[in-house]
């Protein structure tokens, strides 16, 4: 994740599928036998049922984990050289956090830098997802370094945290606080808040950290302080101004997660 003054750099937010999510039909497990490869005419795929579908949902998903999806996370360890060779096929890279039960792909990297075909599109976070971002693992870095098994966070937390980066002069404030709250139910989307869109309390999810790594999290908060600087805020003490009217809406600063 990261930042500039006015944000300019472009923060690489985990890769999303352009696969429409689903959820498989219920039922249909019970109809398949798992050490089946042949599951229809002219079937010529080497993966059983179970695998197939630890594939497809580690495809549609940012992450899967223990606790989000414990069936295909189970999976995905027993077979995770198999399903590591099938995201290969696919110019995808595979990354696992067994301490934290958390795995997720990103795109592979030619030895050369050139960029391979891809299935993936990138999508940068917005300033308030990436701002979201940062208090979420924050908090919850904080939460397990004091014993505590899981982390939660109120909605209003979220959006007050993003609010204290907004400049004095800006006028918006009703338009900066649906943004705000849009990007808390855009993170409860992406699977890394517990919840709801309309809970007004939330549990983090254990998959922001390894998403976030340290680095690019520290490269963002340098950022924030070089556009706090930059901008002259430091003098009034007053949060970066990632609000700034002239700033581009789609630049954000240089470090989310993922890649998802």
């Amino acid at each position: 994740m990261s930042v500039d003054s006015p944000i300019e750099v472009e923060i690489e937010t985990g890769v999303e599928t352009s696969i429409e999510s689903g959820i498989e039909p219920d039922g249909l497990d019970d109809l398949v036998e798992d050490d089946s490869v042949s599951l229809f005419e002219g079937d010529e795929g080497g993966l059983e049922y179970a695998q197939r579908r630890a594939l497809v949902t580690l495809l549609k998903q940012r992450f899967i984990s223990a606790r989000t999806h414990p069936r295909d996370w189970t999976v995905l360890v027993e077979h995770e050289r198999l399903i590591r060779s099938r995201l290969n096929d696919l110019f995808l890279e595979l990354q696992v956090d067994r301490s934290r039960e958390v795995a997720w792909k990103r795109q592979a990297t030619s030895e050369t830098a050139s960029r391979f075909p891809t299935m993936l599109y990138d999508a940068a976070w917005s300033r308030e997802e990436t701002l979201v971002l940062v208090h979420l693992r924050d908090r919850l870095r904080a939460g397990l370094a004091s014993g505590d098994a899981r982390v939660f966070v109120d909605r209003e937390d979220l959006v007050g945290y993003v609010a204290s980066f907004r400049p004095s002069h800006a006028t918006d404030v009703a338009g900066d606080e649906k943004r705000a709250r849009n990007a808390v139910a855009s993170i409860v989307k992406a699977g890394l808040l517990i919840g709801t869109v309309t809970d007004d309390r939330y549990e983090i999810c254990e998959a922001v950290e390894p998403l976030i790594p340290l680095e690019l999290l520290q490269e963002l908060l340098e950022a924030l302080q070089t556009a706090t600087s930059s901008d002259g805020a430091a003098e009034d003490d007053e949060p970066a101004d990632l609000f700034d009217d002239d700033a581009d809406p789609d630049a954000i600063p240089d470090a989310p997660a993922e890649e998802q």
